[in-house]
């Protein structure tokens, strides 16, 4: 589960209610070592705030790999954070995130649209009108139509399930619209909340006001789909391009990668965010994550598409190579990595279970896991991370940050759950992510020394959505605890924490809330901070929201995940984009043209 976003920082509230700029935290500046001051030259975490090599210079190939493959090319369907990066090759919107490293990047600026929206005094309607000259790959001028069709694809879960699903929590006001898969209307363009009164224009009404519309229009799902190259659950094998790239014929290969080509539709001249340098993309994938990283290192591949970090093994050779380490940065993203625990699945169905679980966890063995304190990230003790508003890095309700397995407690817990002589658990852990596997095995270390007997299946991570995210099959396969990560969809508490703890965000397939949490005060307090035009007073909705979470022991936090990940020499417009908490990959060229 990596989700979606990478880390978006803070309230940016102001945004949704009609301002272009959102006040957004930036990276630590711990981070930093020698960037700030680079002049746009390459050194280590340099590409955090800066643009390194920056260049105009068009040609090449860039060479994208990485160790797991989409879960979905289709926009309304993907929801991996180096997917939603990769969307912004192919997919346009009305909006998008700036193109820039920094706090610059968290601003939202008019793509698809000419302009930011007009929004009506009260806060409820959204008219935007199109850009003239905006074309799909194959020639078709991109109209509003195209636009309300691409977000009513975002209802149809039962045909295209496993992307984000805001939108219908905002605009279906009780129509109970099916998806144009099942819509009535003649032109499959019924959902009564978004208007096309002519080509160039969309209207949104609101049935209240909403802190987070806005970020909602930035996502993927919310990009044009032309209905007549729609193939419903088989859209993503071919997806049309709004954006600079279009996948090259037969390109997508599942389990293998996927190319991608110039859009010759494409007009520079209606698009203030992309560059589009190189004349190719491809996108490698490899089951060998040392053998990328070897690949990296030599050159041959460019960058990893997945930005979670390098293996143990190039970690230590970077780190201690002062001329690798120049060309590698370790960002805090805004993930956290944690366990799900989940109430379905018994003994977990009981409170005091799930915190012997969090007690007899080792903090520190979990963070050397995911790469320690440097590579790794710091110990996590809450599920809100630093970078939104509302988060309180002093708030460790377990006594975590103290660093070692609480025995004592976790026995205290089992006695209190009727378990005095542990128990067995499953730990469900993606087998394409080297750094989740050895996290199952340092928290089943752990947990033997509590009694709790904890057996680890692996999987694979492209079907995330069907397995650890189908609770009828959590269940059916007794999964108590689910390894996961996550990023903000948006840079609020609600884009962080909403899947992961709304009942309902909780779908048959792609359910990101692993705990399965069906607590009516945390719903409503996700209602009241969404109606909250306050930045300070929503992050305190998103405070107590937290703090619910954490005693109800539904997560077990690991590390505030940092990530080493190095960038070839010859890449050009290097930087970590803030909205993803990786490289922009739609910035990138290179230097030799090869």
């Amino acid at each position: 589960m990596s989700r979606k976003t990478r880390a978006i920082a803070a309230t940016g509230v102001a945004l949704a209610l009609g301002l272009t700029t959102a006040a957004c935290g930036g990276s630590k500046d711990d981070n930093k070592s020698g960037g700030g001051s680079s002049g746009g030259k390459s050194a280590y975490n340099a590409a955090i705030t800066d643009v390194v090599n920056p260049s105009t210079t068009k040609g090449g190939t860039l060479n994208l790999w990485g160790a797991q493959d989409a879960d979905s090319f289709d926009p309304a369907r993907g929801y991996y954070a180096f997917v939603w990066n990769l969307n912004r090759l192919y997919t346009r919107k009305l909006v998008d995130y700036a193109a820039a490293p920094g706090k610059a990047g968290l601003e939202l600026q008019p793509d698809l649209a000419q302009a930011m929206p007009e929004i009506s005094a009260d806060k409820l309607t959204y008219t935007f009108k199109l850009r003239s000259g905006i074309k799909f790959d194959d020639g078709t001028p991109i109209t509003s139509k195209d636009i309300k069709y691409g977000i009513e694809r975002v209802w149809a879960t039962d045909v295209i399930s496993g992307g984000p699903v805001y939108l219908p929590g905002l605009l279906d006001q009780g129509q109970k619209y099916p998806g144009p898969y099942k819509d009535t209307d003649p032109n499959k363009l019924g959902l009564k909340s978004v208007t096309t009164p002519d080509d160039s224009t969309i209207t949104f009404k609101l049935k209240t006001p909403s802190s987070d519309f806005i970020y909602l229009l930035a996502m993927p799902g919310s990009g044009p789909v032309p209905q007549k190259r729609d193939k419903g659950a088989q859209y993503g094998t071919a997806p049309a391009a709004s954006g600079p790239y279009m996948f090259k014929e037969g390109g997508i290969q599942p389990g293998k990668g996927a190319t991608w080509v110039r859009n010759p539709n494409w007009d520079p001249a209606t698009d203030p965010i992309r560059k589009a340098l190189p004349d190719q993309i491809n996108f490698t994938v490899t089951t060998n994550a040392d053998d990328m990283d070897a690949r990296l290192i030599a050159g041959t591949a460019d960058i990893d598409a997945g930005q979670t970090g390098v293996q143990a093994t190039a970690r230590t050779k970077i780190l201690q190579d002062p001329t690798l380490k120049a060309n590698a940065d370790t960002p805090t993203t805004g993930f956290l990595r944690y366990a799900g625990l989940a109430t379905s699945v018994a003994p977990l169905d009981n409170i005091e279970c799930r915190k012997a679980i969090i007690y007899a966890a080792d903090p520190t063995s979990l963070q050397t896991a995911r790469g320690g304190p440097i590579a790794g990230g710091d110990i996590g003790t809450s599920m809100l991370p630093p970078n939104i508003a509302g988060s309180d890095t002093k708030y460790d309700p377990f006594n975590r940050l103290q660093g070692k397995p609480q025995v004592d407690e976790a026995t205290k817990a089992l006695a209190a759950c009727g378990k005095p002589n542990g128990f067995d658990v499953t730990i469900a852990v993606r087998n394409n992510k080297p750094a989740e596997v050895k996290s199952a095995e340092a928290l089943q270390a752990a947990l033997k020394g509590a009694k709790i007997n904890a057996k680890i299946e692996q999987y694979d991570g492209s079907q995330q959505a069907s397995i650890t995210g189908a609770p009828d099959n959590v269940k059916s396969k007794g999964y108590g605890i689910i390894i996961g990560g996550w990023g903000a969809d948006y840079p609020t508490g609600a884009g962080y924490m909403q899947p992961l703890a709304d009942s309902r965000f909780i779908p048959k397939n792609g359910n990101y809330n692993l705990p399965e949490i069906k607590d009516p005060a945390i719903d409503k307090l996700f209602d009241q901070a969404q109606l909250e035009t306050d930045p300070a007073k929503a992050a305190e909705i998103y405070s107590q929201i937290n703090h619910k979470i954490m005693e109800g022991a539904y997560y077990l936090p690991f590390v505030v995940d940092k990530a080493l990940n190095y960038r070839n020499p010859r890449l050009t417009n290097a930087y970590v984009h803030e909205a993803f908490g990786m490289i922009d990959f739609q910035a990138l060229g290179v230097s030799d043209g090869k």
